[in-house]
């Protein structure tokens, strides 16, 4: 008889370590999402919405001998996972990949694909009747979505603010060396400002706006510096929120005060021989990307395999520093390879502006490509 996996989470983290246990252990996929939010696209959905039918990839395409439960894991025990409908999910070997939560677009915040298309198309429809954009915060999401806009429509007015020194100021990329750091905020700088992207640093706004984000609907906001800011739209570019609440009295000592989950350097949480964790909502030393999370996905796919097969010694965590990509809209971006250095526009385009990756995730769910 085979082990029985129980994945939580069905992101980049989650699908990765599903697929690479399939044919080797019983794996339970439990999301309450109906399909895998690809949200490398979400930006660019909002901007076009043709992009936002590959946001979505329907988990049933995911797995030939394993099973997805659409369910919300309520308590992730060492031995099983208990689902909100009552249910209790026995497994050898449990895996936390919760991810994390962060505000529309970046990601749908539905656990429907269906609603989560009509939401894009939705904003699409409210953005392109808007003349003047407030993105508020000069993280990636802010930088790529103000990429997107003036991309698709160059005469809008896109204004960013943030309480940051620089863009990319939340320790985004704290670990690259520092003249690399500085390079490449340059470079997003000079392009967002070529293509006539207002970025409003050391300040923040004093109140709470007057209208939903995403929604078009003059406004005008006042800075805490006295600057007067007149938009017609607005999103929140920053907000990520890990998705640990489902842990178990008994794991709960993982938990740290950001929110995380500690894990030691196999990747399994303390004094658990047999619970993994994942993805976003670790505190593991890695940057938060799709690239990192699918990293950590195969290597606990690895160690499980171990453990199945009787061997106790389990590989240690090494991240590899991936490449940083930033596009901003379909011709414009920057990005760093730890092997190439900074990469211009055109590169980060090849790499990642272009398709977005959606041919890798069409391969992953057994679907044909549109591009």
């Amino acid at each position: 008889m085979s082990a029985t996996v129980a994945i939580v989470g069905g992101g980049y983290a989650g699908i990765t370590a599903a697929k690479a246990l399939d044919q080797v252990a019983d794996v339970v996929l439990i999301d309450p999402k109906d399909s895998f939010v690809h949200n490398v696209a979400s930006l660019r959905a909002v901007v076009d919405p043709w992009w936002a039918d590959w946001v979505f990839f329907p988990y049933e395409r995911l797995l030939e001998r394993g099973r997805v439960v659409t369910d919300l894991a309520v308590s992730v025990e060492s031995t099983g996972v208990r689902l909100a409908s009552g249910p209790r999910i026995a497994a050898d070997y449990v895996v936390v990949a919760t991810g994390t939560a962060y505000p529309f677009p970046a990601k749908p915040g539905n656990d429907r694909a269906k609603i989560g298309r009509e939401r894009f198309h939705r904003t699409a429809e409210q953005l392109s009747r808007a003349g003047r954009v407030l993105l508020l915060g000069a993280g990636p999401v802010g930088l790529e979505l103000a990429g997107e806009i003036k991309a698709a429509w160059p005469d809008k007015s896109v204004t960013i603010v943030d309480p940051g020194r620089t863009v990319l100021s939340g320790g985004f990329i704290d670990g690259f060396p520092q003249d690399v750091a500085a390079r490449l905020r340059d470079d997003l700088w000079r392009q967002l400002r070529a293509m006539g992207v207002e970025i409003i640093l050391n300040d923040s706004l004093r109140h709470s706006l007057p209208v939903l984000s995403g929604t078009t609907a003059p406004f005008t906001a006042r800075t805490w510096s006295g600057r007067t800011i007149t938009a017609d739209i607005w999103f929140q570019c920053f907000g990520r929120e890990p998705a640990a609440h489902c842990l178990s009295r008994e794991l709960s000592g993982a938990w740290r005060t950001d929110g995380r989950l500690s894990v030691g350097s196999d990747l399994r949480l303390a004094g658990q021989p047999r619970v993994f964790a994942i993805g976003d909502v670790t505190a593991a030393p890695a940057m938060d990307t799709a690239v990192v999370a699918m990293e950590q996905g195969e290597l606990v796919a690895e160690q499980i395999k171990t453990l199945m097969g009787g061997g106790g010694r389990l590989k240690r965590y090494h991240p590899s520093q991936p490449m940083f990509l930033i596009p901003l809209g379909p011709r414009g971006g920057a990005s760093y390879s730890p092997d190439a250095g900074i990469l211009d526009a055109a590169t980060t385009v090849q790499y990642k502006g272009t398709d977005l990756f959606v041919g890798k995730y069409c391969e992953i769910f057994n679907m044909k490509s549109p591009l």
